[in-house]
């Protein structure tokens, strides 16, 4: 719903020199203009047209992730279970950074930390009701909607996040994913907050957590 090519530029360019690769930004459309699957489709679409145009963009078409934070962390995620079960792009990997991977607010997490951080609970009953057309979107067990459930096939993963309730339910994924055969790399962030990566000209945590995003990218493309 919000954010767009200017917010994220600067963690692009953070992991493009930290990485040493290419990122594409995603200028997705955003809800509540386009509501699901727009944003789901439109990622896809990037993707594809990426691999396609290889070539002419000067990057290796064998040698693709995907990754994003928050609702970019849920594409991304969504992107992944697209390619593989439409037989789309290869992705050797993909990056979560405290992915939103499930539209229920209903837990225990998400009471204890409902307020006094970042991200509350009603932004987020908020943000969920204006990204889809119906509130039972987001209780289909569809990967597409709301990212529950994962099966052998998808590119290994890291997932990233702080100590909260958006991240808990990343680790929840995360643990899906690794039941499933999928190998994963799971870091906690205590003590830090929804969002918290963008700011690494304030945190230390931050700048380790764009340290090791990167450093996993560089082993995946090795």
């Amino acid at each position: 719903m919000i954010g767009d090519l200017y917010t994220h530029d600067g963690i692009c360019r953070s992991l493009t020199n930290a990485a040493g690769c290419v990122v594409a930004s995603v200028d997705y459309r955003l809800a509540p203009e386009s509501k699901y699957p727009v944003a789901a489709e439109d990622s896809y679409a990037a993707l594809e047209w990426i691999v396609a145009n290889a070539r002419r963009l000067n990057i290796d078409a064998r040698r693709v992730a995907v990754g994003g934070d928050s609702a970019g962390g849920n594409l991304s995620a969504v992107v992944a279970l697209m390619a593989r079960d439409r037989k789309g792009p290869a992705i050797v990997y993909q990056v979560l950074i405290y992915p939103v991977t499930n539209s229920s607010l209903d837990t225990p997490s998400y009471h204890e930390n409902a307020t006094g951080y970042v991200l509350t609970r009603e932004a987020m009953r908020w943000f969920w009701r204006h990204y889809l057309e119906r509130e039972e979107q987001g209780r289909s067990h569809s990967p597409r909607r709301s990212s529950r459930r994962a099966w052998p096939g998808c590119p290994r993963a890291g997932d990233h996040g702080c100590l909260r309730s958006a991240a808990r339910r990343g680790e929840a994924y995360a643990a899906r994913l690794r039941d499933a055969g999928v190998p994963v790399t799971l870091t906690r962030y205590d003590g830090m907050f929804h969002g918290f990566i963008r700011m690494t000209r304030f945190l230390d945590k931050a700048r380790a957590a764009v340290d090791e995003v990167a450093g996993s990218l560089r082993k995946a493309f090795a």
